[in-house]
């Protein structure tokens, strides 16, 4: 399994400036703090520089406060002040529509993406290069193989049988990781993300070296309800639990310091969905014979069955996601509270604003942010136990293998779903997920658990500790946690 992991200097800028916004929001001059942010970052004289002039730099991180304001930077006008910016946050009623805006100041505008011959080609008599190519897309011209980029179909043939290694593919990081082709240059050389493709899994949000491809923050719209006194309730996904070197305990305590009126797991939403899915899965499978099901609890696969595979519907579970039960409970206990789902990744931002139940996303990175900013020591606090019990299995949700098994968990022994795992959503697994739906067959189970991120949510996009740690983290809470069948009675 290979777990993404983010690019350390791109990440500490953004939390740097997601620090710098809390602490003007919480401080006595907000607005004048927002404009100063990229000024405090980057003084005259600086020696911090990874751009030509101190002045790009100054736009770069501009841009960055404005989708840390959680504005569309592609929207954002030149002359527009950060000062007014930051006022006009605080106007703002909902989120804005797309979780992800792009940074056109710090894209490199990358080379496209091609398969390529360097200097190292020798002209060799054997010509390898060209009995591979079955398009006849390369030949050797002056002593040196040329690819005819018309005719070039980007197989990677002609490199794989290359002596010399001297042929090597080209990619755009962005658009090499985007699983749907959402994200590409347009006439004018510019990337841009095309919303109607995208499924919001932020895989190019990690692959961009630059930092180009931002999520659109909803930090201030949380701070404003918290600061206006109303209820506001946080619903944190399981994968949290792995996050921050304390108890779940202590992490409670934590955020209800932070202003939070309460803290519910997520997790007590994903014993409703496996309870569903178990459900239907002997309905589905067992009674009435389909030949297999697929999980639903991956808002950003779900994403990618409504614009791309719709064929897949029918296999698909009708059961909603843990977020949509857990939004759901707290709403209808506290009609009038504001709620805010803590999330691993980019995805569940994008479901949340299809869901009036959930009114607001806070990444984990946003979380850290603002224990940094307030100065925060989660591991210093003694710890409150959460007043809704979640099982094992359902805070197990966090890894692959976790739906799973908790829909297994529930089901008789001669009943037991063979599970298939999709781990982590990539080109090759989206073809596979379309035959399936095409043939109509799986023979690799008749249980398909599909996950957007390698390893499952604790490998999400917005996680801040490293796989195998958190993993571990995880694994002992799941561990001292009742069994679903308790739970569920």
């Amino acid at each position: 399994m290979s777990v993404n992991t983010p690019n350390k200097q791109t990440s500490h800028l953004k939390r740097e400036i997601l620090v710098r916004l809390i602490k003007a929001y919480l401080g006595d001059n907000y607005a004048e703090d927002v404009r100063l942010i990229p000024y405090r970052m980057r003084p005259q004289g600086s020696d911090i520089q990874f751009r030509c002039c101190i002045h790009k730099e100054r736009a770069i991180l501009r841009d960055r406060v404005i989708a840390g304001l959680g504005f569309d930077i592609e929207e954002a006008q030149d002359w527009e002040l950060l000062s007014d910016l930051a006022v006009k946050a605080l106007d703002r009623k909902t989120p804005e529509e797309h979780p992800l805006t792009l940074l056109q100041t710090a894209c490199n505008e990358c080379v496209p993406a091609r398969i390529h011959v360097t200097d190292l080609c020798q002209g060799c008599v054997a010509r390898p290069c060209e009995s591979a190519c079955r398009f006849g897309a390369i030949k050797v011209v002056n002593g040196k193989s040329h690819i005819d980029q018309t005719k070039c179909k980007s197989c990677g043939l002609c490199a794989q049988v290359c002596p010399f290694q001297a042929i090597t593919r080209i990619i755009v990081p962005c658009e090499h990781a985007c699983p749907v082709g959402a994200i590409a240059k347009d006439e004018d050389g510019l990337t841009r993300i095309d919303h109607e493709k995208c499924i919001s899994c932020g895989k190019c949000v990690k692959a961009c070296p630059f930092g180009a491809v931002h999520k659109k923050s909803q930090l201030i719209d949380i701070l404003k309800n918290i600061k206006a006194k109303k209820q506001v309730i946080a619903m944190v996904a399981p994968a949290i639990m792995g996050q921050l070197p304390c108890t779940p305990q202590q992490l409670r305590e934590a955020i209800i310091d932070l202003g939070f009126a309460d803290v519910v797991e997520v997790a007590v939403g994903a014993d409703v969905t496996s309870e569903t899915e178990s459900k239907e899965f002997k309905e589905r499978v067992i009674e009435n014979g389909d030949p297999f099901m697929t999980t639903s609890c991956c808002a950003a696969y779900n994403e990618l069955v409504e614009k791309h595979i719709p064929e897949l519907k029918r296999y698909r579970s009708t059961a909603k996601t843990p977020a949509y039960y857990t939004a759901e409970i707290v709403k209808k206990e506290n009609p009038n509270a504001v709620t805010v789902f803590f999330s691993p990744c980019v995805a569940k931002r994008r479901e949340a604003l299809q869901n009036p139940n959930i009114d607001y996303v806070l990444s984990f990175e946003e979380l850290g942010a603002w224990f940094i900013a307030t100065g925060t020591q989660v591991a210093e606090y003694k710890g409150e136990e959460y007043t809704k019990k979640a099982s094992a299995e359902g805070r197990n949700y966090a890894v692959t293998g976790g739906v799973a098994g908790a829909v297994n968990a529930l089901l008789d022994d001669k009943d037991k779903a063979k599970p298939y795992y999709v781990d982590g959503l990539d080109k090759a697994s989206i073809r596979d997920l379309k035959k399936f739906a095409k043939n109509g067959k799986c023979d690799l189970g008749n249980l398909i658990e599909v996950m957007a991120c390698p390893g499952g949510c604790l490998g999400g996009q917005n996680t801040i500790n490293a796989y195998r740690p958190a993993a571990k983290q995880l694994a002992e809470y799941v561990k001292n946690s009742p069994d679903i069948k308790e739970i569920i009675k």
